[in-house]
C-alpha cells in the first residue's frame, strides 16, 4: 500500500515500524472483531512525547520528560461500548484487545477487512517536534527572559514563575470500515505568573499562550506581551476594593472570558448529553435559546490553534459547526456513536485524552461571533455594573446549566466609566438563561491566547474559547464581599 504523505510516512516509521507492526496486523485484529455483529470498531495507536520546564526565583525548580505509547481498541454495538487498552504496542496487545472487546456482539461469520490510508486535507499545523526547535540552554534562557522582563516592569513585582510545556503526538487509527488515518500533533504553551507586593498586600497576575507550532513563536515581542499582561493584572489587583454583591448588569470582556460560554453552554450542546436527555438543551432544536444576534460556533479547523485538529480521534475531519445562530439552537456536537444513534451527521468532535480513553463528543475551539458595537459603546451604556475583564476557574452543572465563575480581574462601572478595580467577584447564573439576556454584542470577538484545558468524565483535552465584549442585563448574580 503506498504511503503518500509525509505525515503518514512519519507515523508508519516511528509508530508502526519501530514497534514491528504492519498494516496486516491491524487488518487481522479488525477481522477478529468483525466475526461478531458490531456496529463500529476502531484501533487507536498513539505515541506521546512530553517535556516541561518550570522556573522560579531565577532558577529551574522542576522539569520532566516522558514518552508514552499504547493502543486502545473499541467495539460498539447499539448503545453499548466495549473498550480495552494496553500500554505497550505490539501484535499480541492488538490481538488480545480485539478478542476482549468483540464479546460485546454476538458471534457470526468472520468477514475480511480491507484497510486503505485516507489522506487529510491540507494540514492545519506542521509535524516537526517542537522540543527540537530550541536546545535546553535556550529553553532556560527563554524562561529567564520572562523573569527579567517582569522584574524590570515594576519594583513591586517580587516573585515570578514561568512554565514551558512541549508535546508531540503520533496517531495511527484503523477503522472497521477500512479507513486508516494518521496525524502528527505538536503543542506548546508558555505560562507566566507574577506576584506583586505593596505594603503587606500581595496580589497575583497571570498570562500565557501557545498553540500547535514550535517554540519559535515565543519571540521577544510575544514574551513581553505575556509579561505585560500578567504584571498589569497584578498591579491592578493591588488597588482592588472588595467586590459588590447582588444582581446587576455585567459586561464580559472578549477572548478568554469565553470560558464562561464554553462551560455554561458548550458542554450542554454535546451530543451525548442531549441524546440521553440530561442537558438543559435536549430536544430544543429550532427553539430560541439566546437573544437575537447571538451566534455560537465550534470550529476545529482553524490553523495552528490549541483546540484544532486535522482529524478528530475517530478519523473524521474537523469543521465549523454552528450551534446557535441568531439565538436559535440549530445543532449539537457529535461523535460517531451519538451521531449514529441520533440519526444525524458526525461533526468531527469525537475526542479522547489518549489511547487509554474512549472517545466522546467534545468541544474544539468554541466562540461567539461578532456583533456590530464598539466595546467603548457597551461600557458607556452602563449606569452601574461590573466589568469582568478576565476569569479564573469555574464549574457548571450540565443538567441544570447553573454555573459559578471567579473573576481574576474586574472593575466597578458607574456612569459609563471604569471607577476602580474590585476583588473577590464571582459570577453566578444559568447557561440556558444568561444568553437570553445578552443586550449588546461587541465587534471585537477573538479567541483566547491558547491556554485552555477542558475536563469531562475524567478526561482532559486542549481547547480554545472566545467571544466579543458582551453586556448582560439580567440572569447573572455577582457574589462578593459587599452588599
Amino acid at each position: 500500500m503506498p504511503i503518500s504523505t509525509p505525515t503518514a510516512q512519519l507515523v508508519h516509521q516511528q509508530l508502526l515500524a519501530d514497534n514491528e507492526l504492519a498494516v496486516a496486523d491491524f487488518t487481522h485484529a479488525l477481522s477478529l472483531m468483525s466475526a461478531h455483529h458490531i456496529d463500529y470498531a476502531d484501533i487507536y495507536c498513539q505515541r506521546s512525547t512530553y517535556e516541561s520546564w518550570h522556573l522560579e526565583e531565577g532558577m529551574v525548580k522542576s522539569g520532566s520528560f516522558q514518552i508514552e505509547q499504547g493502543v486502545g481498541v473499541r467495539a460498539v454495538s447499539g448503545e453499548k461500548t466495549a473498550f480495552a487498552y494496553a500500554d505497550n504496542l505490539n501484535v499480541q496487545a492488538l490481538t488480545d484487545a480485539a478478542q476482549a472487546v468483540r464479546a460485546i456482539g454476538q458471534a457470526g461469520q468472520q468477514r475480511s477487512v480491507g484497510l486503505q490510508t485516507r489522506n487529510l486535507a491540507k494540514p492545519l499545523y506542521g509535524m516537526a517536534n517542537p522540543m527540537m526547535s530550541l536546545d535546553a540552554a535556550a529553553k532556560v534562557a527563554l524562561l529567564q527572559r520572562v523573569e527579567t522582563l517582569a522584574k524590570a516592569a515594576d519594583p513591586r513585582i517580587v516573585q515570578v514563575m514561568a512554565g514551558l510545556v512541549c508535546e508531540h503526538e503520533l496517531i495511527y487509527l484503523a477503522r472497521l470500515d477500512g479507513r486508516i488515518h494518521t496525524d502528527v500533533r505538536p503543542l506548546v504553551r508558555l505560562s507566566v505568573t507574577v506576584i506583586a507586593k505593596q505594603g503587606e498586600r500581595r496580589e497575583q497576575g497571570s498570562s500565557g499562550g501557545g498553540g500547535r507550532f514550535d517554540l519559535g513563536y515565543f519571540d521577544e515581542a510575544k514574551v513581553k506581551e505575556y509579561v505585560d499582561i500578567a504584571v498589569a493584572q497584578a498591579l491592578t489587583n493591588l488597588e482592588a476594593r472588595p467586590a459588590p454583591a447582588g444582581s446587576m448588569t455585567v459586561i464580559l470582556g472578549n477572548g478568554w472570558p469565553g470560558v464562561l460560554l464554553h462551560e455554561a453552554v458548550g458542554h450542554g450542546l454535546e451530543g451525548d448529553f442531549n441524546r440521553k436527555g440530561t442537558s438543559a438543551f435536549a430536544g430544543r432544536l429550532g427553539e430560541r435559546v439566546a437573544a437575537k444576534g447571538v451566534t455560537v460556533v465550534d470550529q476545529g479547523n482553524i490553523a495552528e490553534r490549541r483546540g484544532s485538529l486535522n482529524m478528530d480521534d475517530e478519523g473524521n475531519a474537523t469543521q465549523r459547526t454552528v450551534l446557535i445562530e441568531d439565538g436559535i439552537l440549530c445543532g449539537y456536537l457529535q461523535d460517531e456513536t451519538n451521531a449514529r444513534l441520533m440519526g444525524v451527521p458526525v461533526t468531527g468532535n469525537g475526542r479522547r485524552e489518549n489511547y487509554a480513553s474512549a472517545p466522546m463528543p467534545r468541544m474544539t475551539n468554541t466562540y461567539m461571533e461578532n456583533g456590530v458595537l464598539n466595546p467603548e459603546e457597551i461600557l458607556a451604556s452602563v449606569d452601574k455594573g461590573l466589568y469582568a475583564v478576565n476569569f479564573g476557574g469555574g464549574q457548571v452543572d450540565i443538567t441544570s446549566g447553573k454555573f459559578v465563575f471567579s473573576a481574576s480581574e474586574a472593575w466597578w462601572v458607574e456612569n459609563g466609566k471604569l471607577q476602580y478595580p474590585v476583588k473577590g467577584a464571582t459570577i453566578i447564573g444559568s447557561g440556558p438563561e444568561v444568553l437570553k439576556h445578552v443586550s449588546m454584542i461587541g465587534n471585537d470577538s477573538r479567541l483566547d491566547s491558547g491556554v485552555g484545558v477542558c475536563g469531562k468524565d475524567g478526561q482532559s483535552v486542549p481547547v480554545g474559547v472566545g467571544q466579543p465584549t458582551l453586556r448582560i442585563d439580567a440572569g447573572l448574580t455577582v457574589g462578593g464581599s459587599q452588599t
